[in-house]
């Protein structure tokens, strides 16, 4: 660790500026930046005095001239600044100086809440030259991976993270692209679509339009992979565990060329074993773009067999949405518990269920979506995506073309 932030808001959060004059005396080597909401000359010019090397602005409580003012400043100081955007209006300010180095918060500044996916968004707006810091939400070595397989240059941890030794060595070789439970260098840490690369990134930039993010899973044919992408599908899901709609591995090498992120389904964990390896493989070749864990994994676990991927969660109580608080990826799928079938069953979630888990995260909806009730679905819960399979088909594994372009109708509200 070659910086660290120092919090000096002392109203709110019991910081002290003599905290950062004690960090600075003891490790002079250090970069040590001040963590506050400085409002002014006087503040950046305190932050030199107490030896900050570098400043944080936030550019939702600066007007447009204070904050570049302000940049200007710090940099005839001698100190680095990092500016935090949080909003389009910040976009705006920022865009009139350029800044070099970017913040964007995980947390929401109104709520609290945590989304890992909205610095990944928002960074797309930046168009200028810059080196992009990922802020709040990074406890964890596979969280570290989104950070550097979304094209971020750096992380800012909180106290959290800093209590726990293992868990800034996670962080840390996360950043080099390892994965967890694994020995050597791992992922690369950008570009490129093998090992998944990019998948949460291209999910993010999906994000925020007029309609969910659609997923067209149970894929076991090109014709139907190519007429899902036709008419606007975001995501193909192929399965690869048992059921009549297993795809053949070959299939994906048949699409490698078609460009849509493509998911495998599987089953593991307890007595259904590991990732399969042909799965694996896959994923190391850029034929899948991310693994969605269908079965009896344990949080933890995924990661150590795949990255990235994202959990499925069969619930079938409100109460049971708290166990997607327990999963580091940045979404969770929630579909219908049915005891007869992992998925596939065309079995709804009940409207507690999906209240419940709308609460807690961004909702990603799956269990007996078809072109009959989508509509009235994604008016009523605004799911950012939904994942329709068996409601389409016209037998299991064949998707009713009539049926999928139905339900893109219906979806788009036409």
């Amino acid at each position: 660790v070659r910086s660290v932030s120092v919090l000096t808001e002392e109203d709110h959060f019991g910081g002290s500026l003599d905290d950062l004059v004690a960090v600075k005396r003891a490790h002079p080597d250090l970069a040590v930046l001040r963590k506050d909401f400085l409002l002014g000359e006087e503040d950046l010019r305190l932050s030199f005095r107490a030896g900050a090397d570098a400043v944080l602005l936030i550019a939702s409580i600066l007007g447009a001239e204070e904050l570049e003012r302000l940049h200007a400043l710090a940099h005839e100081l001698g100190m680095a600044a990092l500016v935090e955007l949080h909003e389009e209006e910040d976009f705006a300010k920022a865009r009139r100086f350029a800044p070099p180095l970017v913040g964007i918060n995980a947390r929401d500044l109104a709520t609290f809440r945590v989304d890992l996916l909205a610095p990944v968004r928002l960074r797309e707006r930046i168009d200028w030259e810059h080196r992009a810091v990922f802020e709040s939400g990074v406890f964890a070595q596979e969280d570290a991976l989104l950070v550097v397989t979304s094209g971020f240059d750096g992380v800012l941890v909180g106290e959290a993270a800093v209590r726990d030794q293992d868990a800034i060595t996670g962080i840390l070789a996360g950043l080099k692209g390892q994965l967890p439970g694994t020995p050597g260098p791992g992922l690369a840490p950008a570009g490129g679509r093998a090992n998944g690369r990019g998948f949460w990134r291209r999910v993010a930039a999906r994000t925020g339009g007029e309609r969910p993010l659609a997923k067209i899973c149970g894929i076991t044919n090109r014709t139907d992979a190519e007429l899902a992408v036709a008419l606007g599908a975001d995501l193909l899901g192929f399965v690869f565990a048992d059921s009549p709609r297993r795809a053949d591995p070959a299939l994906l090498e048949e699409l490698a060329e078609l460009e849509v992120l493509k998911v495998a389904v599987v089953v593991t964990g307890g007595e259904r074993g590991p990732l399969p390896e042909v799965v694996r493989g896959m994923l190391e070749r850029g034929l899948i773009d991310a693994v969605q864990f269908h079965g009896e994994e344990e949080p933890g676990a995924c990661a150590r067999q795949a990255f990235p991927y994202y959990r499925a969660l069969r619930l079938a109580a409100s109460e049971e949405a708290q166990e997607m608080d327990a999963w580091r990826c940045p979404r969770v799928l929630v579909d219908a518990r049915d005891e007869s079938a992992y998925g596939g069953t065309g079995r709804r979630v009940a409207t507690e269920v999906v209240r419940a888990a709308a609460a807690r995260r961004p909702l990603w909806l799956a269990g007996g979506l078809d072109d009959g009730n989508i509509r009235g679905i994604a008016s009523v819960w605004k799911p950012e995506l939904v994942d329709a399979s068996s409601g389409l088909e016209s037998a299991p594994g064949r998707k009713d073309p009539d049926r999928l372009r139905r339900f893109f109708r219906e979806l788009r509200y036409e």
